[in-house]
C-alpha cells in the first residue's frame, strides 16, 4: 500500500465517555479527504450517535459509513484519510488502494504458502527431501530402484554425547551422502535413516553388486567433533522386484532383517514372505491386546517336589494367554508382542494378582517369573510392594529372575531384592546355566534358590559332561547355602540322577504338567 497517499487508523471505544478522546485523536488525524467507518453491533446506541454528531462538529467533510459487526462490547472507528488534490471521490480511491493492498497480499500469501509446501517436503536438520517428497517421487517413477541406508550405532551416540551431537552427526552424513553419491537424490527420513533412488530398477545379482560397492564407498566414516572422532557405520537394504509396488514397505522389511542378522545389507524378494511374518505380528498384537483387555491372562501352575520327601511344596506360576477361541498361547509367543505394543506390564500385573489370589489361603509356596524389565520398572516395584503388604502370602512367595547379560544395573536389583525379602518373599535365580551364565551373577544376588537350567538336565542322564557341570553348579550353590532345583525332569530316570547329585527340589513333566488348577503328582500320591 502507497502510505504517502492512504493512512488507515483504527479507534476502539466501549462507552460513549471515551468519545471526546477519541474525537481529539481523530483530529489529529485528519488530512484533506476523510472516510469514517463505524462499526458496532447496532447503530442506535448513544455511543454511535454521540460518534457521528461530534464527527459532524469536528470533521464536517468527512464521508460516514455505519458498517455492523458481531462484538457486542466494543464499537471500532476506522479512518482513511488521503492527503490529495484530486477530486476524485475518496471513497474510489479507497477502494483502489484497498485493491492494490489486498493484491500485494495475496502474492506475499502464495509466496507464503510456496515456502511452506516446500518445507513440508522438506528435512529441517539436513535440508535434504523428507519422506515425503521421497513417497511423491517413487509414485512418479515406475522403474526406479530405492536403497534405504540407516547409521547402525545412532542410538548409542545419541545417547552417549547428547541431541546436540547427534543432531551435528545427522547434518554431516547427510551432507558427506550428497557428496559422495552424486547424482543421486539423497533423502533424509525420519531418525538416522536416509534413502537414494536408482533410475532403474536393478536385478539381484547387478544389485548385489551395486550395493557392495556403495557399502564399500561409505563404510567407516568418522566425523570429529571438537576433539571427538565419532565413527559411523551403515546397514543398507533395496529390492529386485521389477514391480514397484509397495517398494518402500519392503526395503524396510529388508532393513530391519540386515539389522536383525548383523550384516552390511540385504535384498528383498518376494520368496521371502517378510510380509507374512508382520501380518502374523499383527494379527498377534490384536490377540494380545484382546486378551489383556478382557482379562484372558492366566497363570498354569507347575508342580515342584522336594526330592528328599517327595512331596509337592512349591508351585511355578507361568503365564499363559488364552485366545478367543479358548486356543493356549505359549508366553514365548506373547511376551515379545506384549513388550513391543507396550501392555506387558498389565500382563505383569495380572500374574501376580491371580497367583497372589491362588494361594492367599493355602500353606504352598508359590513362585513368580519377573524379567529386567520388571525389575527396572518404578511402576512394577511399586506394585508388588503393595502387593507384599497387604497379602498374607507375602512369606512364600519367591520371585524369579532370569540369569541374564541383560542385567546392567546390579544397584536396582539390589534394592529390589532387599525390599521385597523384608517381607519374607525369597528370590531365585531361574535358567541358570544357560546362555551367558558365570558364577559371579551369583556372588552379585543374595539368592535364596538356583533353578538349573532344562538344557542342562534333561540329558543329564547320558551327558557327562552335563553331568559335571550341574555337579559344579550344585556343589557351588551348597558352600554358598543357595537350594538348588532341577527343570526339566522328564523322567524316572533323570529324576533319580538328580537326586543323587543332591539337587534339593525338581520340576518337570515327570512330576507335573503346567495347569490352571493345583494338582498332585504321581510321586506325591504314592509317597
Amino acid at each position: 500500500m502507497n502510505t504517502d497517499t492512504l493512512k488507515i487508523n483504527n479507534f476502539t471505544l466501549s462507552s460513549s465517555a471515551e468519545v471526546p478522546s477519541i474525537m481529539n485523536e481523530i483530529e489529529l488525524c485528519v488530512e484533506n479527504k476523510v472516510l469514517i467507518h463505524i462499526v458496532s453491533y447496532i447503530h442506535n446506541t448513544v455511543l454511535v450517535q454521540s460518534l457521528i454528531r461530534e464527527i459532524n462538529k469536528v470533521v464536517p467533510a468527512a464521508k460516514v459509513v455505519l458498517l455492523k459487526h458481531d462484538d457486542k462490547q466494543k464499537t471500532s472507528v476506522v479512518l482513511f484519510t488521503i492527503k490529495t488534490e484530486d477530486e476524485k471521490h475518496i471513497s474510489d480511491e479507497v477502494l483502489k488502494e484497498l485493491y492494490v493492498d489486498h493484491s500485494n497480499k495475496k502474492s506475499n500469501i502464495q509466496e507464503y504458502r510456496t515456502e511452506l509446501f516446500k518445507r513440508y517436503f522438506t528435512d529441517h536438520l539436513t535440508n535434504l527431501p523428507n519422506l515425503y517428497q521421497l513417497r511423491k517421487d517413487l509414485e512418479n517413477c515406475e522403474k526406479c530402484g530405492l536403497i534405504l541406508l540407516k547409521i547402525d550405532n545412532f542410538q548409542t551416540i545419541n545417547n552417549f554425547y547428547g541431541f546436540v551431537v547427534g543432531d551435528y552427526v545427522l547434518e554431516y552424513v547427510g551432507k558427506y551422502l550428497k557428496n559422495v553419491l552424486s547424482p543421486h537424490q539423497v533423502y533424509r527420513l525420519s531418525g538416522a535413516e536416509y534413502a537414494i533412488i536408482t533410475d532403474e530398477n536393478l536385478g539381484f545379482y547387478h544389485l548385489k553388486e551395486y550395493l557392495s560397492e556403495l557399502y564399500e564407498k561409505i563404510k567407516n566414516i568418522n566425523i570429529m567433533y571438537q576433539e571427538t572422532r565419532i565413527f559411523i557405520d551403515f546397514t543398507l537394504a533395496s529390492s529386485s522386484n521389477r514391480i514397484n509396488n509397495n517398494i518402500f514397505s519392503k526395503v524396510s522389511m529388508a532393513l530391519n532383517h540386515a539389522k536383525k542378522k548383523g550384516v552390511p545389507f540385504w535384498i528383498y524378494e518376494d520368496k521371502m514372505h517378510f510380509e507374512d511374518e508382520y501380518q502374523r505380528n499383527l494379527q498377534l498384537s490384536y490377540i494380545v491386546r484382546e486378551a489383556v483387555e478382557n482379562d484372558r491372562i492366566l497363570p498354569y501352575f507347575q508342580a515342584i517336589v522336594d526330592n528328599k520327601t517327595k512331596q509337592i511344596t512349591k508351585y511355578e506360576c507361568l503365564a499363559r494367554l488364552m485366545d478367543a477361541n479358548e486356543k493356549i498361547l505359549s508366553p514365548l509367543l506373547f511376551i515379545p508382542i506384549a513388550k513391543n505394543i507396550k501392555i506387558y506390564k498389565e500382563v505383569t500385573k495380572t500374574i501376580v494378582n491371580k497367583s497372589f489370589a491362588t494361594f492367599e489361603d493355602n500353606e504352598f509356596e508359590f513362585s513368580i517369573n519377573l524379567s529386567i524389565e520388571d525389575i527396572m520398572s518404578n511402576e512394577i516395584f511399586n506394585f508388588i510392594l503393595d502387593k507384599l503388604k497387604n497379602s498374607k502370602a507375602a512369606s512364600r512367595v519367591t520371585f524369579e529372575l532370569l540369569e541374564s547379560e541383560a542385567v546392567q544395573d546390579f544397584k536396582k536389583v539390589d534394592r529390589f531384592m532387599s525390599e521385597v525379602v523384608r517381607y519374607g518373599a525369597k528370590i531365585a535365580i531361574d535358567d541358570f546355566g544357560s546362555g551367558y551364565s558365570n558364577f559371579s551373577y551369583i556372588t552379585k544376588i543374595d539368592a535364596d534358590y538356583i533353578k538349573i537350567d532344562g538344557s542342562l538336565i534333561e540329558n543329564i542322564d547320558i551327558d557327562e559332561a552335563s553331568e559335571i557341570v550341574v555337579d559344579t553348579i550344585v556343589q557351588f550353590a551348597k558352600k554358598l547355602g543357595i537350594k538348588t532345583i532341577a527343570e526339566y525332569v522328564h523322567s524316572s530316570v533323570v529324576m533319580d540322577k538328580v537326586c543323587e547329585l543332591g539337587i534339593d527340589y525338581s520340576q518337570g513333566f515327570y512330576i507335573d504338567e503346567p495347569s490352571l488348577k493345583l494338582t498332585k503328582c504321581e510321586n506325591d500320591r504314592n509317597a
